[in-house]
């Protein structure tokens, strides 16, 4: 029995040697025995019939020969073998989110753990475990599936397992050592949430514990230096973008963009900066963005020719928040618009978000004009889309510490979620980008946008890291160490809630939040 050990899942070895452990002191006293072992043979007989089902779950694995990814594989292969931490920056369109969890199946990886893939959108989760499913012709929920929260299509045969950063950080609570993988892919690091950040600082911690972990955090635009850094000089693969030439158009360079609705006299607002986070009269009202979206749309109207499909190339547009598609889009259908307006947002149900990946250009010729939140900067691919206009503009959560509250004011998006934006439109053929700020505007914003760990209130990581009884805050290995004000402003809302003691330990109150 004890040889059968090295071979069953992962996530049940531990708990077996325990109890073979048991069964064996029992032996030795002379103690019966006999059904304990039966029970445990069958456990064992179980789990590792779950390995040979995943072990055999991918017959044939097959990359397609367009996307840049595919010319890396032997390098990525090569860095997943020899090193237990491989960054990888690929750009736009390079084929990274789907092809990387092949990558490591094809390696072995994922049949005594599994391949656990983290996107921080369950929107990105769910088209990216189905489209790696029909590339790998399995069904959804088989060997691929996905969880996020009130929703999950997985079961024990899964082998890649796609999920948002924050069912991978609640699993945590239950396993902490993370035995229900073997293989991590942290996608889209360059966002910086709190979950991405917290994550990146315990798996840190957990992988001298767990050398058998190989753990890949991969971004279409990260800073490589300072993610290597923090994973002790890892190495760096970097993929080049499948994406077609993106023509950048400015505020400045077309006036017909600041065209008041009603008849051609230049807007007399000026393009004010959108760097001033404290000002929301800074931003530029409803009323200006719609107009200049409409007037941008007249424009993509005029000059586009016959997309490759047979009908004209869709238009994705993107706006702050659900309010602004709405308003957006009753503005759009005022003039009986020849477009199909498709608004595109996280709380959108699972059937209208699929409209957006079905084009059926015999069923309509209408130009598709698909109104979306930052859900659509990355992972997910919007098919058909030829431009995208960009409002530079997104809500941005931040912690007012004078009011207490977490706030999602209007803020300006950095130069790479910009850039990100712009590559929506190069995916398939050479696309237009329309950006409804200046070009000073846009030289003038930050690199990478600001990680969320340093503009919020840290309660909720303080009480998570009690809960988890993982040590002190402070001592805790975050890529970026958030200021003492900050920790002690969080552990200051804790006590005023009732959740930490004076000794700042947890309360009864405290247990329950975690």
């Amino acid at each position: 029995m004890e040889k059968l050990l090295g071979d069953v899942l992962i996530r049940d070895q531990y708990v077996f040697r325990q109890r073979l452990q048991k069964i064996k002191v029992r032996a030795d006293k002379g103690q019966p025995f006999t059904q304990d072992a039966q029970r445990l043979l069958d456990k064992i007989t179980a789990s590792l019939k779950t390995v040979a089902l995943r072990k055999n779950s991918f017959p044939h694995i097959q990359y397609p020969e367009a996307l840049p990814v595919a010319a890396c594989r032997e390098q990525i292969s090569e860095a997943i073998k020899k090193h237990q931490v491989v960054i990888i920056a690929g750009e736009t369109g390079s084929g990274k989110t789907t092809q990387i969890p092949k990558i490591c199946a094809e390696l072995g990886r994922g049949v005594r753990g599994r391949i656990g893939h983290t996107q921080p959108r369950r929107l990105a989760a769910r088209t990216v475990a189905a489209r790696i499913a029909d590339e790998l012709e399995v069904p959804l929920g088989s060997a691929v599936g996905f969880h996020f929260r009130f929703n999950d299509q997985y079961d024990d045969s899964t082998r890649i397992k796609v999920m948002t950063d924050g069912i991978l950080l609640a699993a945590i609570a239950n396993d902490r050592y993370l035995r229900d993988y073997d293989t991590l892919i942290i996608d889209e690091a360059h966002e910086r949430s709190l979950n991405i950040d917290f994550l990146l600082g315990y798996l840190k911690t957990l992988l001298p514990k767990r050398p058998d972990l190989k753990l890949i955090v991969t971004s279409a635009t990260i800073d490589v230096d300072r993610f290597a850094q923090h994973f002790s000089g890892a190495p760096v693969i970097e993929i080049a973008g499948r994406s077609f030439p993106v023509e950048i158009e400015y505020l400045e360079e077309h006036a017909e963009f600041t065209a008041e609705a009603d008849g051609g006299e230049a807007n007399k607002a000026s393009n004010k900066s959108l760097n001033d986070n404290a000002s929301s009269d800074r931003i530029d009202s409803a009323a200006d963005v719609n107009a200049r979206v409409r007037n941008a749309l007249a424009q993509i109207d005029q000059n586009d020719s016959v997309g490759k499909q047979g009908g004209p190339r869709d238009v994705l547009v993107f706006l702050p928040g659900e309010r602004e598609i709405r308003d957006l889009s009753q503005f759009l259908k005022r003039d009986e618009s020849q477009f199909e307006i498709l608004p595109l947002y996280a709380r959108l149900s699972q059937k209208e978000q699929q409209r957006i990946f079905t084009v059926n250009r015999q069923a309509s010729m209408r130009r598709r004009v698909i109104l979306a939140t930052n859900v659509a900067e990355t992972s997910v691919t919007v098919p058909g889309i030829g431009y995208v206009i960009d409002s530079g503009i997104a809500r941005i959560s931040r912690y007012s510490a004078r009011s207490k509250l977490q706030r999602l004011p209007l803020e300006a998006i950095s130069q790479a979620s910009a850039n990100q934006r712009a590559g929506r439109c190069g995916r398939l053929a050479p696309g237009v980008c329309y950006r409804l700020y200046t070009e000073d505007d846009f030289k003038a914003r930050p690199e990478f946008t600001e990680p969320e760990l340093l503009r919020t209130n840290l309660a909720a990581v303080v009480l998570q890291m009690k809960g988890l009884d993982i040590g002190d805050i402070a001592q805790f290995p975050f890529m970026e160490q958030p200021d003492g004000r900050q920790i002690r402003s969080g552990l200051k809302t804790l006590e005023e809630l009732g959740a930490l003691n004076e000794q700042g330990k947890l309360t009864a109150i405290g247990r329950d939040l975690a």
